[in-house]
């Protein structure tokens, strides 16, 4: 059985992009996106983001229908990791680089900085913390991270909680560094 979101805004707007059925996919729900995205702004023209956690590919998909010049997807499914390929070829997301991996392996292995980090793994595994700990080092001057979990983040001293907000059972926030202003 396939399951499908669909991109809210931007050049792909109202597009369907598929993906398989698994416990830990939890595409972000619509309007938690749209809250997101107005936070962030319509146009991400220029901007470079990553997508930990890929899953569906929800968050990324919407953030280069939004203009982002680059957004990279990290997943290490590969069953997932098809869908996504596939979602991407149909798109024509030139601008997406998939990267078949564990999200903590990746950020041990690039040395990118990125303007928007999104980060929602699988509720069950509890990585929020040891993401957030990792993350000052991949988030570009004024660049934000958005975390999604089944509760809030209680981010160390490195952040600043700039947004929150919840949606039935997603609590989401959008942190930005303190080095970064």
């Amino acid at each position: 059985m396939r399951n499908e979101v669909r991109i809210i805004g931007g050049e792909w707007r109202s597009r369907i992009i598929a993906f398989p059925s698994n416990a830990d996919l939890r595409p972000t729900p619509d309007r938690v996106r749209e809250t997101v995205f107005n936070w962030l702004g319509q146009d991400l023209s220029g901007k470079t983001c990553l997508d930990l956690f890929a899953g569906s590919g929800a968050m990324g998909f919407e953030a280069a229908s939004r203009g982002a010049e680059r957004v990279i997807m990290a997943e290490s499914n590969p069953e997932v990791l098809k869908a996504l390929k596939t979602s991407s070829r149909k798109l024509g997301a030139t601008q997406v680089q998939l990267a078949a991996m564990d999200a903590l392996k990746f950020m041990d292995s690039n040395r990118e900085r990125f303007d928007v980090i999104f980060v929602d793994p699988p509720f069950r595994l509890g990585l929020v913390p040891k993401l957030l700990s990792l993350l000052p080092l991949h988030i570009a001057e004024d660049g934000v991270v958005y975390v999604e979990g089944d509760n809030f983040s209680d981010p160390d001293r490195n952040w600043l909680v700039w947004r929150k907000g919840h949606a039935g059972k997603v609590c989401y926030q959008l942190l930005k560094s303190r080095k970064g202003g």
